[in-house]
C-alpha cells in the first residue's frame, strides 16, 4: 500500500473514525473530569492506524487523531482536544459569531514553522456553545494528513549471514593494523619527497 500523504477531507477522517457525541445538560456536575465530557474516538476495524495532521505548507505535525473531538462540515473544520507545540495560539482575541446572537471570543492558530493560519480556538462561548470552548478547530484546507503504517516499510539493512565471531574480529583487527602501517609508511615517504623538493 502506498503512503497516504495529502489533503484531509472530512469524509476521509470520518470513514476512519466513529465519533460518539456527548451531550452537555444540566445534570453534569463539576465532579466529572473534563476528559469524561469530551467525545470519544472508536477506530473502525479496517483502520490501519492513527492519523497525524500536518501543516499544509511546511509539513510540521500539528496534531493527531488520538485527540480527535469531532468535525464541523459546514465550516470545513476538524476539532482536536490537543495540538502539538508547533501550533501557536494568538495573544489577541477576536469576536466571532458562528450563529446569530451567539458571539464568541476566539484566538487564531498559526504554525510555528511557517506562520500560516491553521484555524482557531474558542476562548469564550455562550452556554449553547460550551462544548466548543478550548477546542482547537483546524481548517481542513490548511492541513494535510498522514496515516501511520500506510507506507511500505523496508528493513534498514540486511543482517549478516554469519554471526560476528572472535576469529572474524581478529582478522579485521589484523587488516586494520596492516592498513595503518601502510598509511604511516606512505606519510613518511611523502615527507621525504617534500623535504627533497625544498632543498
Amino acid at each position: 500500500m502506498a503512503a497516504r500523504i495529502g489533503m484531509v477531507t472530512l469524509a476521509d477522517v470520518k470513514r476512519r473514525q466513529k465519533v460518539q457525541d456527548t451531550t452537555f445538560d444540566d445534570s453534569i456536575t463539576e465532579s466529572h473530569p473534563p476528559e469524561e465530557l469530551s467525545n470519544q474516538v472508536e477506530y473502525d476495524e479496517d483502520n490501519d492506524g492513527p492519523v497525524v495532521f500536518i501543516c499544509g505548507k511546511c509539513k510540521l505535525p500539528v496534531g493527531d487523531s488520538l485527540s480527535w473531538a469531532g468535525s464541523e462540515d459546514d465550516l470545513n473544520q476538524i476539532h482536536l482536544k490537543r495540538v502539538t507545540d508547533n501550533v501557536l495560539v494568538g495573544k489577541e482575541t477576536h469576536i466571532y459569531e458562528p450563529i446569530k446572537r451567539a458571539s464568541c471570543l476566539i484566538a487564531h492558530l498559526t504554525c510555528r514553522g511557517c506562520h500560516s493560519f491553521l484555524g482557531m480556538v474558542y476562548v469564550s462561548t455562550p452556554k449553547s456553545l460550551d462544548s466548543k470552548r478550548f477546542m482547537f478547530c483546524l481548517n481542513v484546507a490548511d492541513i494535510e494528513s498522514y496515516m501511520l503504517g500506510s507506507a511500505n516499510q523496508v528493513v534498514a539493512a540486511e543482517s549478516p549471514k554469519e554471526p560476528v565471531t572472535l576469529e572474524y574480529r581478529s582478522i579485521v583487527e589484523q587488516q586494520l593494523t596492516e592498513m595503518k602501517t601502510l598509511v604511516v609508511s606512505m606519510a613518511q615517504r611523502l615527507e621525504d619527497i617534500e623535504a627533497g623538493l625544498q632543498e
